[in-house]
């Protein structure tokens, strides 16, 4: 990836509550002081962050309300940051808790409107990158984090009980297609992120990670890595290094948005910052276009095993641009 005409190997940060203001909406995570945040970062850092409609709903007024999420995107543009902008979560959470499914994929995303969203996927896609494409700090939009298409065979929609129709990849290469058609019509100048957890998730296991990812409505490739689940260079099937060759193959870059590990009571953060920095000095010698820390919360949790990075952890100091 290139930033300014320049080569540029990111090392950004997830911090996906920047969008919860307790006094407008229901909220996702903690709430965060924004020029705070950003105020920290190295110039052009790299943030993802969660752009859900939920979060532009007013708890009080039950109407659209902007006013946090416009919020986010101000400050990023005052601090000159850069954002990644997430409409989605496939399994729900932070919105209605309704997994996206394969029929959601195929027609459902177009048709309907979850309970407690005012409108659908399409209508939501489109205002918002109505919105903000003119914004300096949108650097791109990733249209469904951690996209599958699955068949639910209960209420819950529990992972072992889920079923992956045969046309799996074949229904979300064309969600790709149609998403990223209208995001680049809207936003000519637009960076898509696809989303993609990376393993052997339905839709995009495998070869069919490749397929989906030659979409033209994806322009960067993802993959999450998670220390202690995952491993490198991973399984010829699923693992960093296959995904790292159908990039190539695509001639697209596979961004690391996702890379986290569990620190506080199970482990030391000065032990974390070891690791994941030799992690992502990995990932970089195989190709991978950047990394991006999993994930930024303003409260951690020293006294509990989580993924906390808080605004003293030493991770934090990495977060920038690599050297070359």
């Amino acid at each position: 990836m290139t930033l300014d005409g320049k080569p540029w190997w990111p090392i950004g940060i997830n911090a996906y509550q920047l969008g919860t203001d307790w006094s407008v909406n229901a909220g996702c995570g903690a709430q965060v002081d924004l020029d705070t945040y950003f105020g920290q970062l190295q110039p052009h850092s790299l943030t993802r962050f969660n752009a859900f409609s939920s979060l532009a709903v007013n708890k009080h007024t039950g109407q659209l309300d902007f006013s946090a999420l416009d919020a986010v995107v101000r400050a990023a543009e005052r601090h000159g940051q850069l954002l990644i902008a997430v409409l989605s979560s496939n399994e729900g959470s932070c919105e209605s808790g309704t997994f996206k499914d394969h029929r959601w994929y195929t027609e459902g995303w177009r048709s309907e409107i979850t309970p407690g969203l005012l409108m659908t996927f399409q209508a939501w896609m489109e205002t918002v990158v109505r919105r903000w494409a003119d914004s300096p700090a949108l650097a791109g939009w990733t249209a469904v984090g951690e996209p599958e298409p699955s068949q639910c065979r209960d209420r819950q929609c529990d992972w072992t009980q889920r079923y992956c129709d045969p046309d799996a990849a074949g229904v979300l290469r064309a969600f790709y297609d149609a998403t990223g058609a209208r995001i680049h019509e809207l936003d000519p100048g637009a960076v898509i992120f696809s989303g993609h957890a990376g393993g052997g998730q339905c839709g995009s296991a495998g070869d069919a990670f490749e397929l989906v990812n030659a979409s033209p409505g994806i322009d960067v490739l993802e993959y999450h890595f998670y220390q202690g689940i995952d491993y490198l260079p991973g399984n010829v099937f699923d693992g960093l290094a296959r995904r790292t060759q159908q990039a190539k193959a695509l001639n697209k870059p596979l961004l690391i948005t996702e890379i986290g590990m569990a620190a506080g009571s199970c482990g030391s953060i000065d032990e974390r910052e070891r690791v994941l920095r030799a992690a992502f000095t990995e990932m970089r010698n195989r190709g991978s276009a950047g990394a991006m820390f999993w994930a930024y919360v303003p409260d951690p949790r020293p006294t509990e095993c989580t993924l906390d990075i808080g605004p003293a952890d030493p991770l934090m100091r990495l977060v920038g641009t690599a050297p070359n």
